[in-house]
């Protein structure tokens, strides 16, 4: 329990660490000052780039402790003056798990999921072999590009594999970095003879990737909160993804939604959640609801993502509780997560559009 004179300290990475590239910066800024709004019943240590001096001062109970270096050094020197800590912060150059892993060696309680987590679910390959066999998942391999091209021959044995296993369905492929964001590089091989060596200019050599097959349907993702032990869904939320030139872009999203597998959605989402240990705070969960009616599984997971997600954002505007402070309460044993009146007044549509986020009811 954070005590009444005590205080908890708050960051986001980039508006930290004084990013200046705004189609970065605008998300990075929605999440941070949502987060801010949710915590206005408690004493808060505002970690920021010293750019968000004036922005910041409107709001009585923040501590704004203004910077111009970045945050993970600043943590390195700071962290063990404090004791509890909520953050935002993404899987980038292992970003998330690093900082969580010092707050965690400078024993500061943190209210978002712990390092061993954030290392499983940040690692795709990981996630898919560490999660139950009852959770539907695409067949996935990982590799390493390695210099003297052999990957491409491995990739070639795999698809070979698996397209024995139901020779009559043409198998695609999609590639993705083994630990990414969003739909950060991904590649769809439609056909294995377009795998060509050009791939390392996407993947250069010593990059690790995961290798799955390609299912059709449409991205999802659910939105929960967990005390460390049991989860509850939020919102089931629309992503809008587009695939051009066999590449995907995450373009934003509407939620929440209603859907005839939104029972199956939350029951798969909630399950991954509880069975890897220290998934805590706000987590979302990316699946996909399959195009292939024939196939014996309608809901597939694709990744979870440990930490707070855009979604959060228009959740924040339309829950009728406090998401911020709910996770705080949760985790301190306060409150029960069975207690949580989850419902929500409205929808939201949030796009990436050009260098800005936009969030609008709809």
């Amino acid at each position: 329990m954070i005590a009444e004179n005590d205080s908890i300290l708050v960051f986001e990475y980039f508006t930290a660490s004084g990013e200046k590239d705004r189609c970065i910066i605008s998300e990075a800024e929605a999440l941070i000052f949502a987060l801010l709004d949710d915590l206005k019943d408690f004493n808060v240590d505002l970690v920021i780039n010293e750019s968000y001096g004036d922005i910041v001062a409107k709001y009585e109970n923040v501590n704004p402790i203004l910077i111009d270096v970045d945050i993970i050094d600043w943590l390195s020197e700071n962290a063990a003056n404090f004791n509890n800590a909520i953050f935002i912060a993404a899987e980038n150059n292992n970003n998330l798990y690093n900082i969580t892993k010092i707050l965690e060696e400078n024993n500061v309680k943190t209210y978002t999921s712990s390092a061993e987590a954030c290392l499983k679910s940040s690692d795709k390959f990981e996630t898919y072999e560490a999660l139950p066999i009852e959770i539907p998942q695409p067949r996935s391999f990982r590799f390493k590009i390695d210099p003297k091209g052999y990957w491409k021959r491995a990739i070639e044995n795999l698809h070979e594999k698996w397209q024995a296993e139901d020779p009559l369905t043409p198998l695609k492929l999609i590639i993705k970095p083994l630990i990414g964001v969003d739909c950060e590089d991904i590649v769809i091989i439609e056909d294995i003879d377009d795998l060509s060596y050009d791939l390392e200019n996407i993947f250069p050599p010593g990059s690790r990737i995961i290798v799955q097959e390609y299912i059709e349907g449409t991205d999802i993702s659910v939105s929960l909160i967990s005390d460390g032990k049991n989860a509850i869904p939020i919102s089931l939320n629309e992503q809008f993804v587009e695939l051009k030139n066999d590449k995907g872009t995450y373009l934003g999203g509407k939620l929440p939604i209603e859907n005839e597998y939104k029972d199956e959605a939350f029951e798969i989402a909630t399950k991954a959640v509880e069975a890897i240990d220290g998934l805590k705070g706000f987590v979302g969960v990316d699946l996909l609801i399959n195009a292939d009616e024939k196939d014996i599984y309608s809901v597939y997971l694709l990744e979870i993502n440990s930490r707070f997600t855009t979604p959060y954002v228009g959740l924040a505007k339309i829950a009728n509780f406090n998401i911020g402070k709910s996770i705080i309460e949760l985790i301190d044993g306060d409150i029960d997560i069975g207690d949580l009146d989850i419902s929500l007044d409205g929808q939201i549509e949030f796009k990436k559009s050009g260098d800005s986020l936009e969030i609008r009811r709809i």
